[in-house]
């Protein structure tokens, strides 16, 4: 018996630190175009800067530079995991994870701020901040869509308030 205790307890445990699936595709929506790509070609173009034929045809079709968006990828914010826990639990974080669960989200618009959510935690565990790639690396779903008009708006006031995570009293 306390065979299969131990076994169930190290089974356990092995779920709560690997993720069950992480997102393989994101729908890239920018106005009326529209385009699937690999989140293994985003991480490509976050860590070497190249694209596929693919994105390289989407960037060109919505007139946007490959650096443009390997700097939104890229783009680091830093806090704690105690901080973003206690800014997502406030009303002003509830208000921003609705914000950004409009312009980042599941196709089926179910659970998209929990899965958001998670994988914001899940990027700031890694390494005390969250990057954009790293959240779609960590995004609990197979797939996810990304409004990209509004993502660059949103982009901007994110970079705005950033600064003030460390004045925030958590």
């Amino acid at each position: 018996m306390k065979y299969w205790i131990f076994l169930f307890s190290v089974i356990g445990s092995l779920g709560a630190i690997a993720p069950v699936q992480a997102a393989e595709k994101v729908i890239l929506k920018y106005n009326v175009l529209q385009e699937s790509i690999s989140v293994a070609q985003l991480s490509n173009l976050s860590k070497t800067g190249e694209t596929s034929p693919e994105l390289h045809t989407y960037l060109d079709l919505v007139n946007k530079k490959p650096e443009e968006l390997r700097e939104i990828l890229n783009h680091s914010i830093v806090v704690t995991p105690t901080v973003l826990s206690n800014l997502l639990d406030s009303f002003a974080g509830k208000y921003i994870l609705n914000k950004l669960s409009e312009v980042i989200r599941s196709p089926s618009a179910e659970n998209s701020k929990e899965s958001l959510r998670n994988a914001l935690v899940a990027s700031v565990n890694t390494n005390d901040d969250i990057r954009l790639i790293e959240v779609l690396e960590n995004y609990p779903d197979p797939e996810l869509q990304i409004e990209g008009d509004r993502l660059m708006e949103l982009y901007q006031q994110v970079k705005a308030i950033a600064g003030n995570f460390s004045n925030l009293p958590f």
